[in-house]
């Protein structure tokens, strides 16, 4: 079934790239918007992507040792402006197949036909000064905020995070940014096994009992190059579902960020720092003592981008997510709803790395060739910050502390290629994990061995 899908796959997207339709569409491709007759005020898009991914050696305690998955995603999105006024909404398809009890497939993989925007938008010009835009959106809609780490959308995993509530932005003169913004993040369902298994529709959840608000700000060139980034986000979740025990998280999270752009024959440089506080319960059980937090990440990168044709540019990094510890305060770091792709490797069944009790330093090459493809290999080493809490995003985890800190090495690659320029690309990845001591020898550790993972997708977009 799997070697089926793939072959068509492949013979589909290079079918679509030698036909005569699109045979001329390398300056101007093809949209839907053209198919409508270009209707005034209306802009709207679609995606499919068709993906197959393998894991060898799951690291998972209690999965399957292997790892195969088929995955889709549709994705149609529409806006209306009728200037002031914007109404916009995005459907959003992911399924997945080939799994099984065993598999790690889950929320991140599944979630069928969810309107995961809809909301309207009120374009309310320079009401705070002149040369200022301000605009109000209320409904459901995505973030995207700053490098992502702790807020942004999802473009790796099949599915995305999403908010119900309301979003203000304003643009300063100077191309300052401010967005301040009130929601009930859409958890997403179903959320059992065999829901998901099924692909069973069924909407997602929002509500009360999980209330994500906060503030976002960002001045380019602040001293010379340098950029800066400002937030403050807080997270407030009770148990209001009586089928849905939560650990009540009650997180406050400051952060800054200063960075450069990358540039031919330039340094550049990005130092991020956010640090949590508040309180959450010590288990999901109803009365369970609380305890207060205090954590914290860190993620400082330099990078040298070289002239030339290949546009070469090498960076080392460095990341620093807190974990648990003994002593009372929880000090494990929550990485609320961001991305993980850009930092540490593939997610959906693989990314065991993330940023929650980690110390990892790495080394990065991105080549772009040309504009239709581009492409990078990396590495990583990484040790826990706490010996005793589970590391990172693999649930492995020694409450003892006797199998040391020392997590392993990854290695991970990627390339992309436009079949057809702006329209259809192809992409394929991989990364391996080779396992140090502490997956090797913490009690509840698979011992299957070094964890390798392989993906090829084609995306068409119109």
């Amino acid at each position: 079934m799997i070697a089926r899908l793939v072959t068509g796959s492949s013979l589909f997207a290079l079918a679509l790239a030698g036909s005569p339709a699109l045979a001329d569409t390398t300056d101007k491709p093809w949209t839907l918007e053209e198919v409508l007759g270009n209707p005034e005020g209306l802009k709207i898009s679609a995606s499919v992507r068709a993906r197959y991914e393998t894991l060898h050696n799951q690291f998972r305690p209690g999965l399957d040792r292997n790892d195969d998955l088929v995955t889709f995603q549709t994705d149609i999105a529409a806006e209306y402006d009728g200037g002031p006024i914007r109404i916009s909404a995005e459907l959003i398809d992911s399924r997945a197949y080939d799994g099984g009890p065993g598999s790690a497939v889950g929320t991140g993989e599944v979630n069928a036909l969810e309107p995961v925007q809809a909301y309207v938008g009120a374009d309310l010009g320079p009401l705070l000064g002149k040369g200022t835009r301000s605009s109000l959106d209320v409904g459901r809609f995505t973030l995207n905020l700053g490098s992502a780490r702790l807020v942004g959308r999802n473009n790796f995993r099949n599915t995305t995070n999403a908010f119900t509530g309301a979003k203000f932005e304003w643009r300063g003169a100077a191309r300052e940014r401010l967005v301040l913004f009130y929601t009930y993040p859409q958890q997403r369902l179903p959320d059992d096994k065999a829901g998901i298994l099924d692909n069973k529709v069924k909407l997602d959840h929002e509500g009360d009992d999980l209330v994500f608000w906060g503030a976002f700000f960002n001045k380019r060139k602040i001293v010379g190059s340098t950029n800066l980034d400002l937030y403050f986000y807080a997270l407030d979740e009770g148990d209001t579902i009586s089928s849905h025990a939560t650990r009540d998280r009650h997180i406050f999270n400051p952060g800054v960020r200063l960075f450069s752009e990358p540039a031919p024959g330039k340094f550049d440089y990005e130092i991020e720092y956010a640090y949590q506080f508040g309180h959450i319960s010590a288990g999901t059980a109803v009365g369970a003592p609380r305890q207060d937090v205090s954590a914290h990440t860190l993620h400082a990168e330099a990078g040298y981008q070289f002239t030339g044709p290949w546009k070469p540019r090498l960076s080392v990094r460095y990341d620093l997510g807190t974990g648990d510890k003994p002593g009372g305060k929880y000090t494990r770091f929550d990485n609320l709803y961001g991305t993980r792709r850009s930092d540490w490797g593939p997610t959906a069944i693989f990314g065991p790395l993330g940023r929650s009790n980690i110390r990892s330093p790495g080394v990065r090459l991105d080549v772009k060739p040309s504009s239709r493809w581009d492409g990078f290999i990396g590495y990583r080493a990484a040790w826990l910050d706490s010996a005793t809490d589970s590391f990172a995003f693999t649930s492995v985890r020694d409450p003892s502390g006797a199998s040391g800190k020392f997590a392993g090495h990854e290695i991970e690659a990627r390339a992309r290629y436009w079949l057809v320029p702006k329209m259809l690309r192809f992409e394929t990845g991989g990364a391996v994990l080779f396992n140090g001591q502490f997956l090797k020898d913490a009690p509840n550790a698979n011992g299957f061995g070094n964890a390798a993972y392989g993906y090829v997708d084609v995306t068409l977009t119109i």
